[in-house]
């Protein structure tokens, strides 16, 4: 897999992961940095900035400017069309999710199924000694 694509994939994620933190609070672009790192995510302001702005284009997030500490600072808001996106991409989320994870399971059964049986079948004969 190229590295463009899975770059694309991240930023999906990190979009999601940016809708559902707006809906539980407004965020700002320094502490969104901070949570998405949490989750292994390195981004810079030069990356997570065009991200919060094409969210709030599409009108999935709106701006709130508040001073604090005498500077303004840039909080994001997830409005009706965000969270019903955000309800969208659960639904879809949750379905992959679930396939993906159910396969995985199902082959690993699939493994541990089969070495048993070849554990079973090659168990040495005992030659009629209690053991």
């Amino acid at each position: 897999m190229t590295q463009d694509m899975l770059r694309n994939f991240f930023l999906g994620f990190i979009k999601i992961h940016i809708l559902h933190h707006a809906g539980e609070a407004p965020v700002y672009g320094v502490a969104l940095i901070a949570e998405l790192r949490r989750h292994g995510y390195e981004l810079s302001p030069g990356t997570l900035y065009p991200v919060l702005h094409q969210l709030e284009e599409a009108g999935y997030l709106t701006r709130l400017d508040r001073v604090v500490n005498g500077k303004v600072r840039k909080y994001y808001a997830l409005t009706k069309r965000g969270a019903a996106a955000l309800g969208e991409v659960r639904e879809k989320t949750a379905e992959l999710v679930g396939e993906v994870l159910e396969e995985n399971l199902a082959r690993r059964r699939s493994k541990v199924r089969k070495a048993s049986a070849r554990a079973t079948r090659i168990r040495p004969a005992t030659h009629g000694r209690d053991e």
